[in-house]
C-alpha cells in the first residue's frame, strides 16, 4: 500500500458494509461497483474529489463512467496516485476560508509626501511622487498566521497610472515560543500580480505575515483590497473545483458546478452579504440532489450584489450559460434563488436568463432606498449600502439613490416574464427594502409571470430562522410539483 500523508485517515471499503458518518474528502476507487454500490458512492463522494485508478479507467465499465461524469472524476496514473497520496491531499482540506484587508487595515508609508484620499471601501487613492527606487508606499497593520505546511494565496485589488510601477513584499516572521526567530521574503513584480500569488511554509513552525506594497514613480495609486485566502495550491478556489473568473478592472466573481443527478432543474444559489470570502448554500443546494451552481463576490464590504459593469455582469452571466450549456438545459430549465443580498442577484441576472423560478428570501430590489434607509430607519445598521450606493452613482444624494433604483426596474420592464415564476418570502416591517413585494407585484401585472410570496413579522433581520425554513420548503415543494421530484429532503442547512 502506498504511503498516505499524515493530514489524511484512510478508510478502506473493500464491500461498502459500513456507511461513514460524514462525506469523504477524497474517494480512490480501483476496482467495478454495482448499482448499489455506485449509490452509496455518489452520496458520499463530493464532486472533483474522486480519482479512478489507472487498472480501472481503462475498463469500460458503464456504471463508473456515470460516477466519473456526475463526480467531476479524474483517471490517474499509478505515478499521478503516488503524488495525491504523498503530497497533494492536504489540498483537499475540507473547510474553506477567505477574507479581505479592508483600507482601514491599510497605512500609507511615512516616506510619502503626496495627496491621500480615503474613499470608504472603494479604495485608497494615493497622487504623487513615489521616488526612482521601488520604496514602500503602503502597509497592512494586519498580520496574519500562517500553520506549518499551509499555502495562502494573495490577490490585490488595485489601479494606477502607466507611469507607477509597484511590487508586493510578502514577510514571513517564524516563531519559536512566541518569538520570531527567521524570516523570509517573497517580492512579487507587476508581472506576477496579473494571477494569483501565493506563499507557502515549509518550515516545521508557525508564523506571521507582513505585507507592503512598494512603488515608484509619479502619479496615481489606488488600492482597493488586498484579499487572502487558504490555497489549494491550483485545486479549487474555496472548494475543490471551485472557479474564478476576473475582469480587466480586477474585479472577481467565483462559481461552483456540481452536475448532480444532471436532471433538471439547474439549481443557480446567489451568496448574500458575508465578510467571510466563500460560497454559501453548499449542504441545502448538495442535498437537493440536482444540478447547482453557487456564485458569489468579495468586492467592496460583504459584495456589491453581484451589480457592475458590463463587462463583470456578462462575465457572470457566462458563468450561469456554460453550465447550462454543458449540462444541455434551456432557460426553463433554471431555477435562481438567493436570500438577502443574494435575492437581488438572483433577480437582476433573472432578467437576463429568463428562468423557470426565482425563489428568493427578505427580497430587496431598490438598493437606493436600503442606502437612503441608513440615515434614519436603520442608522447604523448596514453602512455598505451607502459604499455600493456611492461606487455605482458617484454620489449620495436622493437623487442618485433613485436612480440606482431605476437601474433595477428599468432593465425588469424590458422582460417577457410570462415563462417565469416567482416565490417570495420578505419581512412585513423591513428596514432595509420594506417595497420590494409590492413593486414586484405592481411590475409583473399583466406580464403573465405568477408570484406568490410570504410575510413574516419584523425587519430584515428579525425572523432569519423563518425566511430559510420557508425558502427550504419551497425548494422541495417546486422540484416535487415542477420537476417531478419526490426524493428531495433536507434539514434546512444552508
Amino acid at each position: 500500500m502506498m504511503p498516505v500523508s499524515e493530514c489524511a485517515e484512510w478508510c478502506y471499503e473493500p464491500d461498502f458494509s459500513q456507511l461513514p458518518e460524514k462525506d469523504f474528502d477524497v474517494v480512490i476507487l480501483d476496482r467495478e461497483i454495482t448499482r448499489d454500490e455506485f449509490d452509496f458512492l455518489v452520496r458520499f463522494t463530493k464532486a472533483y474529489t474522486l480519482f479512478i485508478t489507472e487498472t480501472l479507467s481503462s475498463k469500460k465499465n458503464a456504471i463508473v463512467q456515470q460516477l466519473v461524469v456526475r463526480r467531476k472524476g479524474k483517471p490517474v496514473s499509478r505515478e499521478e496516485l503516488e503524488t495525491l497520496l504523498k503530497v497533494e491531499l492536504p489540498d483537499y482540506f475540507p473547510k474553506s476560508y477567505g477574507e479581505k484587508m479592508y483600507p482601514d487595515y491599510l497605512s500609507v508609508a511615512h516616506g510619502f509626501s503626496g495627496r491621500v484620499f480615503w474613499r470608504g471601501y472603494e479604495g485608497v487613492h494615493l497622487i504623487g511622487d513615489f521616488g526612482e527606487a521601488l520604496t514602500q508606499a503602503v502597509f497592512w497593520r494586519l498580520n496574519l498566521p500562517i500553520e506549518s505546511g499551509q499555502a495562502i494565496d494573495f490577490w490585490l485589488e488595485y489601479a494606477k497610472d502607466t507611469s507607477v510601477e509597484i511590487a508586493l513584499e510578502i514577510t514571513v516572521f517564524y516563531l519559536k515560543y512566541g518569538m520570531p526567530v527567521s524570516e523570509k521574503v517573497w517580492t512579487f513584480s507587476e508581472r506576477d500580480l496579473e494571477d494569483i500569488v501565493s506563499i507557502e511554509n515549509n518550515e516545521n513552525r508557525q508564523g506571521r505575515i507582513f505585507i507592503s506594497l512598494k512603488a515608484r514613480g509619479s502619479g496615481r495609486l489606488t488600492i482597493t483590497a488586498l484579499h487572502d485566502r487558504y490555497s489549494r495550491r491550483g485545486k479549487g478556489t474555496f472548494l475543490p473545483g471551485g472557479g474564478r473568473r476576473v475582469t480587466s478592472d480586477r474585479e472577481e466573481v467565483f462559481y461552483y458546478f456540481d452536475p448532480g443527478n444532471l436532471v433538471p432543474p439547474l439549481n443557480v444559489y446567489f451568496s448574500g452579504y458575508k465578510t467571510e470570502e466563500g460560497f454559501e448554500g453548499y449542504h441545502l443546494m448538495r442535498s437537493l440532489g440536482h444540478p447547482f451552481l453557487l456564485i458569489a463576490e468579495a468586492r467592496l464590504q460583504g459584495g456589491a450584489l453581484y451589480m457592475g459593469s458590463e463587462e463583470y455582469e456578462n462575465m457572470l452571466e457566462q458563468v450561469i450559460r456554460d453550465c447550462m450549456e454543458e449540462l444541455g438545459f434551456r432557460n426553463s430549465d433554471v431555477l435562481l434563488s438567493g436570500i438577502s443580498g443574494g435575492s437581488y442577484g438572483a433577480l437582476w441576472y433573472g432578467c437576463k436568463i429568463c428562468p423557470h423560478t426565482i425563489l428568493i428570501g427578505k427580497a430587496v430590489a431598490n438598493i437606493g432606498d436600503i442606502a437612503e434607509n441608513e440615515r434614519i430607519n436603520r442608522p447604523d445598521g448596514f453602512p455598505p449600502s451607502l459604499d455600493i450606493l456611492h461606487w455605482f452613482t458617484g454620489s449620495l444624494t436622493l437623487d442618485a439613490a433613485k436612480r440606482l433604483n431605476n437601474r433595477f426596474w428599468d432593465l425588469f420592464d424590458q422582460v417577457d416574464w410570462s415563462g417565469t415564476q416567482f416565490a417570495v418570502a420578505y419581512m412585513i416591517e423591513d428596514d432595509y427594502d420594506n417595497k420590494a413585494y409590492e413593486m414586484l407585484q405592481s411590475h409583473l401585472r399583466g406580464a403573465g409571470a405568477k408570484i406568490y410570496g410570504k410575510g413574516l413579522h419584523g425587519r430584515h433581520n428579525d425572523d432569519s430562522k423563518g425566511i430559510v425554513s420557508w425558502f427550504v420548503n419551497q425548494y422541495q415543494r417546486i422540484l416535487r410539483e415542477d420537476f417531478g421530484d419526490g426524493r428531495s429532503e433536507t434539514d434546512g442547512e444552508i
